[in-house]
């Protein structure tokens, strides 16, 4: 039984069905990765076995720029067409690409430590990282503070969503900023490999490692989406809803 992408961010038993489904074809996407990454694939010449950081670092920083992507666009369809329900796909996307943003500088700190020596460098690619990290998690703050400030629920009403998606798609524009950083200015990351013009300079291997662990993460990150779109829609469903009556109205005295 086929799901369509509706399907999955529905509140139904097919729906949570279709979700578990892409969930455990992520898990077997992530052990094929390890399994590759993490054995059939070569210690790079120079780095050693501190280059096998990147079947995690790359799959998270792609991922979190399609997170953001998925903001952007959520945002400006939610502008154009005020169906709230975008933006409770920019909001749930948001928090993804910031979680994976924050892992993206974690394991990038930790490869450099072991590779360049240090923690820290003030990297032009590290800089807007950071940015775009301190962007989308201040995105998210400026949505709680709004909806606290009006009593309104996050996800539910039209004041936060249009400044919100404002924000949102301001944000984005860091994205192509930190991608292409390593070409504009003197980098100490390395330009791309496998998206390279010419014919990339990466062990078949390694590719194949890094592809299945992109491939798992996108999978993983869609699972985790519909889980908090559909968990938001709960909650608003549930705020709206009558409180219930009474079974007994009590008696007057006197």
């Amino acid at each position: 039984m086929q799901a369509s992408p509706l399907d999955l961010l529905g509140d139904t038993t097919r729906a949570a069905a279709g979700r578990r489904t892409i969930a455990w074809l992520a898990g077997g996407l992530a052990t094929g990765a390890v399994v590759a990454g993490g054995w059939l694939a070569p210690p790079d010449e120079v780095q050693g076995h501190a280059q096998r950081l990147m079947y995690l670092h790359v799959p998270a920083a792609w991922v979190a720029y399609a997170a953001f992507a998925v903001v952007l666009a959520a945002s400006g369809t939610y502008l154009i067409g005020g169906d709230l329900r975008w933006d409770r796909f920019a909001r749930a996307s948001a928090e993804i690409g910031v979680v994976l943003t924050a892992v993206t500088i974690g394991t990038g700190s930790l490869w450099g430590h072991l590779v360049w020596g240090t923690w820290w460098a003030w990297d032009p690619r590290l800089v807007g990282t950071a940015l775009l990290l301190l962007a989308y998690a201040g995105y998210l703050a400026l949505r709680r503070a709004v909806a606290e400030r009006i009593g309104a629920c996050d996800g539910g009403d039209h004041q936060v969503a249009r400044r919100a998606a404002v924000v949102g798609i301001a944000a984005f524009l860091l994205v192509p900023v930190v991608h292409f950083s390593v070409l504009w200015w003197r980098s100490l990351h390395q330009q791309a490999t496998v998206l390279a013009p010419q014919r990339p300079p990466i062990d078949p291997r390694m590719g194949v490692a890094l592809l299945l662990a992109v491939a798992a993460a996108t999978l993983a990150a869609l699972c985790v989406l519909a889980h908090l779109v559909v968990r938001l829609e709960r909650r608003l469903a549930l705020n709206a809803s009558p409180a219930p009556a009474p079974d007994r109205v009590p008696a007057r005295i006197g």
